[in-house]
């Protein structure tokens, strides 16, 4: 397995993040694990959604349909946790 150099900030906010997992998962959750549930969760947005909101000029819908994604995302995510 190879290995890679991160920070010490950065090596502590992923122990805190594996933790957290690793409580809500309730088993053991290892780094290469926590990790592999950010790059999970990074490859479902779409930046370009996005700019054409803002490209859009109605910032008001663009917010709310903002809003109502993040509500979207936020039940995916207490399901993931709710194990």
């Amino acid at each position: 397995m190879p290995t890679i150099s991160v920070s010490e900030d950065v090596k502590r906010e992923l122990l805190k993040f594996a933790s957290e997992l690793q409580m809500k998962l309730g088993r053991r959750v290892d780094f290469d694990e926590a990790i592999r549930f950010l790059l999970m969760y990074r490859r479902k947005k779409n930046p370009r959604l996005l700019i054409e909101a803002c490209k859009s000029g109605d910032v008001e819908d663009a917010l709310k349909e903002l809003y109502k994604e993040r509500e979207v995302d936020e039940r995916k995510y207490s399901r993931y946790f709710s194990h």
